[in-house]
């Protein structure tokens, strides 16, 4: 069993469970009368994974065609199917970092989810996600006369920030979504991407977030938006390409968590169209793993996203194994998926660690993880809740 606080593997490892909750774990621990006894052999035992940056309302292929082609009722059902498949690979908490057009449909899944009626991760929602007129998710290059419609939602102020922010929570959200760059330009190895919001539009946008207890995420590949975002004192910048210095010396004092995203780079790296299409996001894929070992030595707060949904859905415990490609230990990798995975999504103290109180949502791979990192893409037993999912 691991035991991820403290980086170590307990053995044998035993887990009590009553209800939904763990009541005890360690080498031994008590068996009640008539206690249902799940022997996994030689197995290790760790909390069930987090991913921080998925889209349930994505599958690969054309983005922009799906978000056209495809009815909001037809994406949801096909969520549904996404969120089961992640559940199913061990991922029992996962924050959805948009529905790419779908609207608030994330809520009716999370909230089947929760009520028991489909199976799938505890989830975070945002919602759409936030954009500028012409921004990064924009209908940019269809024609105007279609009015295709955006995958995000305009705001192009702090005033219309605020109203979307505001109906965005009345439809279910938990967190807030921003685009704050975009489209990259990598020239060089230098990354070159505009920003859409500036400081002071953003720490509105924190700040009408926090009224009612939620928090912004952004996604932000570089400068100097990311620093805007670190300014603004958002929750993460998810992808964070290139992050200036003074960007991570913000990011590492308020605790704000890069989520690096490595998986969707090489995913489209291989699967791009065109040569000259795969060179460019190799070279972006380097470029992040270059700067990624210039954030963990500035000690820059990492979490594990993936940013699955453009690639098949249960299949981004594969983030794990590139974390580790690009400079982390096993240990640290595991620690951002789980432990700083659990304070992005608002849920410390209660899932990320097996421990005594927490919810009972609880994987097992084959060997150690602490050895081999890549065991986390196989996953053969899934309990989340005190509920057996797979075994």
């Amino acid at each position: 069993m691991l035991d991820i606080a403290n980086g170590i593997i307990i053995a044998p490892g035993e887990v009590l469970v009553q209800g939904e909750r763990i009541v005890e774990t360690g080498a031994a621990v008590k068996h009640p009368s008539g206690a249902e006894i799940i022997d996994l052999g030689d197995r290790t035992l760790l909390p069930g994974l987090i991913d921080a940056h998925v889209h349930l309302f994505l599958h690969p292929g054309s983005e922009d065609l799906q978000t056209v082609e495809e009815s909001v009722p037809q994406r949801t059902i096909v969520a549904t199917l996404a969120a089961r498949d992640d559940l199913m690979a061990g991922f029992t908490a996962e924050r959805d970092m948009g529905t790419e057009g779908a609207g608030s449909a994330d809520t009716a899944v999370r909230n089947a989810i929760n009520d028991g009626l489909i199976p799938g991760p505890r989830l975070r929602i945002s919602g759409n996600a936030v954009d500028i007129l012409g921004g990064h998710e924009d209908a940019n290059r269809f024609n105007p006369a279609q009015h295709v419609l955006s995958n995000a939602t305009y705001a192009n102020n702090a005033g219309e920030l605020a109203t979307v922010i505001r109906q965005q929570i009345k439809e279910g959200a938990d967190f807030i979504k921003i685009y704050e760059t975009g489209a990259d330009v990598l020239s060089d190895g230098r990354l070159a991407t505009p920003y859409q919001y500036t400081e002071a539009e953003l720490a509105a946008a924190v700040q009408e977030a926090a009224r009612v207890g939620r928090r912004v995420a952004v996604h932000a590949t570089g400068e100097p938006g990311a620093l805007f975002a670190a300014q603004a004192g958002v929750a993460s910048i998810d992808h964070a390409y290139q992050l200036s210095e003074e960007t991570m010396r913000l990011m590492r004092e308020k605790q704000i968590f890069a989520v690096p995203t490595f998986t969707i780079a090489e995913y489209f790296a291989d699967h791009a169209a065109t040569p000259a299409a795969a060179a460019r996001e190799r070279g972006l894929l380097d470029l992040h793993a270059q700067e990624f070992r210039k954030q963990l030595a500035a000690n820059v707060p990492i979490a594990m996203g993936s940013d699955v949904g453009p690639f098949p859905h249960g299949t981004q415990a594969r983030e794990f194994v590139l974390m580790v490609k690009y400079g982390m230990t096993p240990l640290t990798a595991l620690q951002a998926g789980l432990l700083n995975g659990a304070k992005l999504l608002g849920w410390q103290d209660q899932i990320g660690q097996l421990k005594a109180g927490y919810l009972a949502d609880i994987v097992a791979v084959p060997g150690d993880p602490l050895q081999d990192i890549s065991v986390l893409q196989k996953v053969s037993f899934v309990m989340k809740g005190g509920v057996v999912y797979r075994k």
